[in-house]
């Protein structure tokens, strides 16, 4: 959620630090403020955006070669200034930027406030800057001595940068389930939520694990645990490029990376998928195949999007291996004391590999037994150090916090895995597996030629912008894609809308319809296309306006609905990776023209790292 950025070395640091959170505004925030050294110890914080911070700022001396800076999504105390981070303690020495939540913060505050320490904020941050200060105190013990003996009181995650007034030549750091990764340059180190503010300095990184503290020099990188014992830093290389990261002349960059997804769809099967020879290869599940392959049930867990590419994938997994597959939210599996042992299989999907419940889901099912499987898009990120095999998708950073690319790429990297282990376990044919890899292998062509539908779903955005609900139905294969078409709206537009399979809106739904009510039906041609054509019929004998998403070359539904959109063929089991595309579009341009900000929608965080 939040965002971090920290340098020390021989720039000027503030320059570094307010770019680096300008490029991490796509996580979502609320307010933003820095800390640095020039004569003593300089905090400026700012509710709203990083541009109020650089106006609030301006005119002041900012030099300093040490600096650190967040942008804050609100958990404890509502959006201000005084909420907002770096948090300084009591004694005015030490500023904290902090991402995650400290659970027990109420009980150390109240030791505080009994001991005569004063706050002027709402944040679990600022009790945490104050309860080290107090131990250094009591205990005459350096900073870092203190921080260790708090973080062994603490309970919750967090990522914390801390500047000392008193050791203006030493930042320091620590990680427990919330990302932190640190640049490694000549003379100089940068840290980061993620490698966005990094890459255009050093492509050589470390990341920061679980319960590790960093002391950080210009010149010099010391890693150790929590008890004390000094770790060796794995130094490695970033396989990003600052374009990657840019615009690029797009006016978004949602659209950007909606028209980025045939390269990047490729990018997810390059190297595994050879459909000329009928093979397929993915390394990160190499040696456990064959064990997938005899696994008693699939669990997925994940939340949001990556939630339904799991819906998709346990059509896939089903009808491809025929092993029992179960779709969970991170959020209720690791509250709800699930059955899960030795023989199961949990594949955790997530874009960024740090979503909260994720992790927390996961770790959980490994300490009974169970086999974790990641599929992230974020090398290195958590869930990814923490799976016992998976598969990275490769779609590169995505910035816009609606996620579209990252979903098209999970979906097809979930269909090798469903696939490989099929081949494995015999439950397919070589007929079907060479038929699918040849479909796999057509779909970044398919998936341009849909883009080139762009003019044609702006149109449709226009005449349905101004509805106040909207329903997107499916069955089968499409009925995940037309729930993160739902919430793709809701989250770009702000009209609330909902995603059924389209049997069910009989059983409730179907009392909404009239005919103000657009309906978004996802209806290529399939094994349940005759009973989409029945539920489309259903829905306009009621006044609704139909949106239909078809197969080119249909000439039923055309007839029938009063918009279509004509995707190419393709088989029903990868047919999703084409359907979803024109949901993204309409999503975008209904935002757009509503006059919202597509790339940071409201409330709303890239990576979920509390719970």
């Amino acid at each position: 959620m939040c965002g971090i950025v920290a340098y020390i070395g021989q720039r000027e640091a503030y320059p570094i630090v307010l770019k680096g959170l300008k490029r991490l505004e796509y996580r979502g925030y609320d307010s933003a403020g820095v800390a640095l050294i020039n004569n003593g110890l300089q905090v400026y914080k700012k509710k709203g955006k990083v541009a109020e911070l650089e106006n609030h700022v301006s005119g002041k001396d900012m030099r300093s070669h040490i600096a650190i800076g967040h942008t804050r999504w609100a958990t404890h105390g509502e959006p201000s200034d005084r909420n907002s981070h770096p948090h300084v303690s009591g004694n005015g020495k030490l500023a904290m930027i902090h991402n995650g939540i400290i659970e027990n913060y109420a009980q150390l505050k109240q030791e505080l406030l009994n001991q005569g320490h004063i706050f002027k904020s709402d944040t679990d941050t600022e009790v945490l800057t104050h309860f080290i200060e107090e131990i250094q105190k009591s205990n005459h013990c350096t900073l870092e001595e203190a921080l260790r003996i708090a973080l062994k009181r603490v309970v919750g995650a967090y990522v914390i940068v801390i500047v000392d007034e008193d050791n203006p030549d030493t930042l320091i750091a620590a990680r427990k389930g919330s990302p932190l990764v640190i640049g490694v340059g000549k003379g100089e180190h940068f840290l980061a939520s993620d490698a966005s503010p990094i890459v255009e300095y050093t492509k050589e990184v470390v990341y920061v694990n679980d319960y590790e503290i960093a002391i950080i020099k210009a010149d010099e990188l010391i890693l150790k645990n929590i008890s004390n014992e000094r770790q060796t830093p794995y130094i490695q290389k970033l396989d990003i490029e600052l374009a990657a990261i840019e615009k690029g002349g797009y006016d978004h960059f949602m659209l950007k990376e909606i028209f980025e997804q045939p390269q990047t769809i490729f990018d997810s099967l390059r190297g595994r998928l050879d459909a000329k020879n009928g093979t397929l290869t993915i390394g990160g599940i190499r040696e456990h195949a064959e064990m997938l392959s005899k696994a008693k049930r699939i669990i997925i867990v994940a939340c949001g999007t990556s939630w339904h590419a799991g819906l998709v994938a346990e059509y896939m997994i089903e009808e491809l291996c025929r092993i029992p597959v179960e779709v969970e939210y991170a959020s209720e599996f690791r509250y709800r004391n699930p059955v899960v042992g030795p023989g199961d299989v949990i594949i955790a999907v997530s874009q960024s590999g740090e979503t909260a419940d994720t992790l927390v889901a996961i770790e959980s099912a490994k300490e009974k037994g169970a086999i974790i499987l990641g599929v992230c898009n974020v090398v290195g990120s958590s869930i990814a150090r923490l799976s016992d095999a998976g598969a990275y998708t490769h779609a590169g950073p995505e910035i816009g916090v609606a996620s579209t690319k990252a979903f098209t790429a999970q979906l097809a990297v979930l269909c090798l895995i469903g696939l490989k282990v099929a081949i494995v376990k015999g439950s397919i044919t070589q007929q079907r597996f060479q038929h699918l890899l040849d479909e796999l292998d057509h779909i970044p062509e398919k998936v341009a030629a849909v883009l080139k539908l762009n003019d044609r779903i702006k149109e449709i955005a226009a005449k349905y912008k101004d509805a106040r609900d909207f329903l997107y139905l499916g069955r089968g294969y499409n009925f995940p894609v037309a729930l993160e078409g739902a919430l793709k709206l809701k989250e770009i537009s702000y009209i609330h809308a909902e995603g059924y399979p389209a049997a069910e809106m009989k059983h409730g739904p179907i009392a909404l319809v009239d005919e103000n009510l657009p309906v978004v039906f996802v209806a290529t041609r399939d094994s349940y296309y005759e009973k989409v054509v029945s539920n489309i019929q259903e829905i306009k004998a009621r006044k609704g306006k139909v949106i239909a998403v078809v197969t080119e070359g249909d000439q039923v539904i055309p007839g029938m609905a009063d918009d279509i959109i004509m995707v190419p063929e393709a088989d029903e089991l990868v047919a999703p990776i084409l359907s979803v595309i024109p949901l993204q579009l309409l999503a975008y341009h209904i935002g757009v023209l509503k006059g919202f900000d597509v790339d940071k929608p409201r409330n709303l965080a890239k990576s979920v790292t509390v719970e």
